[in-house]
């Protein structure tokens, strides 16, 4: 859901979206759909597009092919930009200026400011107002760039890695931070992160690239409940007669072991346990395995016309 200001189209869709540097593609053909309400973690390795992504979403970059749409609209917009926060790595901010002359831009820069909220969220940090940004520590710096996105009250939060530099404990405060406020605001948020372990408990949707191209899209519990987790004792080398009939996306061994990661096309008969994978598990399987088919569930399809669009 959004804040009520708008209709609810998809927070975002992209439609055969690529874009081309000198050195090569950096996305290619990638097309799908984010529900607006969604936590969703952008994953993959790096140079494998995700910045791009948030690139074309924010109007940093345009595509050198497809659309990619917010909210129904043009990211360049005025609108796609009035919905819209983005935080990157490199939170930028003005170090010489206080705390409180920071918000105060983000007030005076933005028309739905909500300045009880940006405030909020730095006195939780216990930041004081009258600091300058530059004397602040990174995790500091990083809840007041976090404020100053929230305190815009965007529909749609786009986040780079915001939170890469600092430690376990910081993050996880800040990850809960950003989760409340979501869910009491309905902001969409798409975030990327290499900490797969973190999204377990947070994103209830995910996408993730490698090599510029699209392999997962869609509900996390449609995605783990399509996949099971096969272990067993080997016999001899290769693939254990009786999975063959089955999507593998990856296989393999340790020792007298073998772990494969399927996608079941039927009843999975032989001498195994099986199991649901976790997330983490189930994304690793797909980043590491990129001759495995891709799979995009029906929330995360694009359709023109009558015809769902899947990478």
């Amino acid at each position: 859901m959004s804040n009520g200001r708008y209709a609810d189209p998809p927070a975002l869709e992209a439609v055969a979206l690529g874009k081309r540097y000198r050195r090569g593609w950096a996305l290619r053909d990638c097309s799908f759909r984010l529900p607006a309400g969604r936590i969703c973690g952008l994953v993959g390795p790096n140079g494998a597009g995700k910045t791009t992504l948030l690139g074309i979403a924010t109007n940093v970059l345009r595509p050198t092919e497809g659309t990619l749409s917010v909210f129904g609209v043009d990211p360049g917009s005025a609108e796609a930009g009035l919905r819209t926060a983005f935080l990157a790595q490199e939170k930028p901010l003005f170090r010489r200026f206080t705390v409180a002359e920071n918000l105060r831009l983000g007030r005076e820069l933005n028309a739905g400011w909500d300045q009880g909220a940006a405030e909020a969220i730095v006195r939780a940090g216990n930041v004081p107002l009258d600091a300058k940004v530059g004397t602040l520590s990174g995790g500091q710096r990083t809840r007041v760039a976090f404020a100053l996105a929230f305190g815009k009250r965007p529909d749609l939060m786009l986040l780079d890695e915001p939170m890469s530099d600092l430690d376990p404990v910081v993050r996880h405060e800040l990850m809960g931070t950003l989760m409340a406020e979501a869910a009491e605001r309905g902001t969409t948020v798409l975030m990327s992160t290499h900490v797969l372990a973190e999204l377990e408990n947070v994103c209830d949707y995910l996408v993730a690239v490698t090599e510029g191209g699209l392999r997962l899209a869609g509900d996390v519990d449609e995605l783990l409940y399509a996949h099971t987790r096969v272990t067993g004792a080997r016999d001899g080398e290769g693939l254990p007669a009786g999975l063959e009939h089955h999507t593998v996306i990856e296989f393999r061994t340790s020792g007298r072991q073998f772990i494969a990661l399927i996608r079941p096309e039927g009843p999975v008969v032989g001498p195994w346990d099986t199991d649901s994978p976790s997330m983490e598990e189930l994304l690793l399987a797909y980043l590491r395995s990129s001759g495995a088919p891709p799979l995009i569930t029906p929330t995360a399809e694009v359709r023109t016309g009558t015809r769902a669009v899947a990478a």
